[in-house]
């Protein structure tokens, strides 16, 4: 039996584990520890680029540089998350509302099953992107280079793949190869919540789609069924109700988002930059060529998390025109003038699409995703001139 709910196990699971689910016991000990271990890790990263930082040695500059701002991304995310999960609960709670009220008819349970569906489907392909990139980043980087170093005869002091300035030598065996599995674990947990936290965005947008979807299928029932004058104006009032539903959800969602698009967005710019600098510089000298994927596979995960937010804003502005448009197909003109002027209200507010911001200053669009693009190859350009 299919889970009656847009948002799958593993995301549920996921904010089960970092105290952001609803009614959950012992939630602020949770988000308290993750938080702690985030903290921890900062502390050591942000560390070795103050010891080590030099204009000399850019490449290494940038690159550690590009993964501790992923980390500080990631703890600001949650911290934004935790501030506000009374918004997160209340949307959950209306996602549950929602699929009760479905249950009435099996086209909407239909309708909103595919929705189902495509979320889980796209958490799996996420995850999986996710887990790719941190083994490249962690164990598959070490692997790479142990067989480079010995088809090369070499043996270079070896060195942790998240940088780290630690009090205690960590070269030597079996202490590195602890720490290796412990980042590689360490960054698996980090990938898989941001990741998610990301799935959940288009979880929660696609459930809004759902219910789009069948706020036009009640609006075609009206026009293809018989105008019955005494039970319009129920059916009108349903329609309506499920309107401002489908209006406050996608409130609750900016709210809750919102700021986190502005941090993204902002920090994306900033890592795909320096990451991208790494790549050019990687491939332009021609060493380190076993740190080239590792480099490529942490750019695609970034681009992808600004692809994904723009994306998801693009898609809601898409669903919402389509009810005014649903709207005005609607038999309207051969209603009377009493019962059509309450259609024309229905159009009027949905003028104002439906959207996500970046903090409350730019809407989430294709568009604004090349502009940060263009953005980012434009600082590499200078990066690449000074170096």
């Amino acid at each position: 039996m299919k889970r009656a709910s847009t948002i799958s196990y593993s995301i549920e699971i996921s904010f089960r584990f970092i105290g952001l689910w609803p009614d959950l016991s012992y939630a602020s000990f949770y988000w308290l520890s993750y938080i702690t271990s985030i903290g921890i890790v900062q502390y050591y990263q942000y560390a070795y680029i103050i010891a080590h930082f030099t204009l000399d040695d850019l490449w290494l500059l940038m690159d550690c540089l590009s993964l501790t701002l992923g980390y500080t991304l990631a703890c600001v995310k949650l911290c934004v998350l935790w501030r506000n999960r009374g918004i997160f609960h209340n949307i959950v709670r209306a996602m549950e509302q929602d699929w009760k009220e479905c249950a009435v008819n099996d086209s909407y349970v239909s309708t909103m099953t595919s929705m189902s569906d495509l979320a889980q489907r796209f958490s799996n392909v996420l995850f999986a992107i996710y887990a790719f990139s941190t083994f490249f980043l962690t164990i598959g980087e070490h692997m790479l280079q142990s067989v480079d170093d010995a088809n090369r005869m070499n043996n270079h002091s070896r060195e942790l793949p998240i940088k780290m300035e630690l009090p205690f030598e960590v070269s030597n065996s079996p202490i590195f190869e602890c720490f290796l599995v412990i980042q590689f674990i360490y960054d698996l947990i980090i990938a898989s919540v941001v990741g998610f936290i990301n799935a959940m965005l288009v979880s929660l947008i696609l459930h809004v789609s759902g219910q789009i979807d069948i706020l036009r299928q009640n609006l075609v029932d009206i026009s293809n069924g018989k105008y019955n004058r005494g039970t319009f104006l129920i059916v009108i009032r349903n329609i309506i109700h499920k309107h401002q539903r489908i209006i406050t959800l996608s409130e609750n969602i900016e709210n809750l988002y919102t700021h986190i698009a502005l941090i993204q967005l902002l920090w994306n710019t900033l890592v795909i930059c320096c990451t991208g600098f790494v790549i050019i510089t990687t491939i332009s000298s021609g060493k380190d060529a076993t740190g080239l994927i590792k480099s490529v596979s942490y750019y695609v995960a970034i681009t992808l998390e600004a692809f994904i937010f723009c994306f998801a804003g693009e898609y809601l502005s898409a669903k919402s025109k389509s009810i005014g448009d649903a709207v005005y197909d609607s038999l309207w003109y051969d209603m009377p003038s009493s019962d059509s002027r309450i259609l024309f209200f229905m159009m009027v507010r949905c003028q104002k699409r439906l959207t996500i911001t970046a903090g409350r200053v730019v809407d989430l669009t294709l568009e604004g995703f090349t502009n940060i693009m263009k953005a980012s190859v434009s600082y590499v350009s200078v990066l690449n001139a000074m170096y």
